[in-house]
């Protein structure tokens, strides 16, 4: 990671579950909503994301928290019939612009999901494939940049000498790992995650839960997660989502520490200690 981008970071959190030092917007969301054709999933949702920090979205299933991940980076229009409104902005640019450039986006805000999916082909034409689709051709370059990332992720050691054998070799663990890899090999401002140790069993969990925690500062991590322990140890904000009258709401947000300590709403307090949800 070059310095000056080390630098912009200086305000992002030092601790996972701490409070940041200088807390710093980098994403701000107000009054979202998001349906499907006629049905809406989530409505009236205000909140910043804060830079270099690790924010959990916590709640049970189907109240609008991977609708509201999908948002950030535009794969909302990828789906028939999806509509959003209200705004979200980060640096000030106004994401849901018609005249947003996508697939730039994209790049800025990359995307983890549930299930390993890395490509059917080499360890390394996972990570060369995003890199040349975004313009990185000299071939000394993307050998740079596909180490550095499979060093960030932990895997390098484990794969170097054999950087040609298919991907789908690899275990679960080692496949969510290269995926988040190929996230970061573009140098993301943000990395999206939806649940991403719920398909991994739990040795090879802790071990991504532990590179997350690696990651943060360098990068601001939203994460979905159902796990209330794993949100505690590793986010420094959390956001409570639930479904009223069948559609989804931001119930409470804020640190991460209070929120499940001493939650302000009593649906926070209830979830939180397993009494509903």
């Amino acid at each position: 990671m070059a310095l000056e981008r080390m630098a912009a970071y200086t305000v992002g959190c030092i601790e996972a579950g701490a409070a940041c030092c200088v807390p710093a917007p980098l994403v701000q969301v107000a009054g979202l909503a998001v349906a499907y054709g006629a049905h809406a999933v989530l409505e009236d949702v205000t909140l910043d994301i804060y830079r270099g920090c690790i924010t959990a979205l916590i709640g049970p299933s189907g109240c609008g928290k991977t609708s509201f991940l999908s948002t950030l980076n535009r794969l909302t229009d990828l789906i028939p019939g999806a509509r959003v409104r209200g705004n979200v902005r980060m640096d000030g640019l106004d994401l849901l612009a018609p005249e947003v450039d996508v697939m730039a986006l994209r790049r800025r805000i990359g995307m983890i999901f549930q299930r390993p999916n890395p490509f059917p082909v080499s360890i390394q034409r996972n990570l060369e494939l995003p890199l040349r689709e975004h313009g990185v051709r000299d071939r000394a370059m993307l050998a740079r940049k596909i180490e550095m990332a499979l060093r960030d992720v932990g895997l390098w050691d484990e794969v170097c000498d054999r950087l040609d054998s298919p991907a789908l070799a690899l275990s679960g663990g080692q496949q969510q790992r290269l995926c988040i890899a190929r996230a970061i090999v573009l140098e993301p401002s943000i990395l999206l995650m939806d649940e991403p140790c719920s398909a991994l069993d739990p040795i090879s969990s802790r071990v991504v839960e532990d590179l997350i925690l690696r990651l943060q500062g360098r990068y601001t991590i939203v994460i979905v997660t159902h796990n209330l322990a794993q949100a505690r140890r590793i986010a420094n904000y959390a956001a409570f989502f639930w479904m009223k009258e069948r559609v989804g709401n931001l119930i409470e947000f804020g640190r991460c520490a209070p929120l499940f300590d001493a939650p302000s709403h009593p649906l926070t307090a209830a979830y939180v200690s397993g009494v509903a949800g």
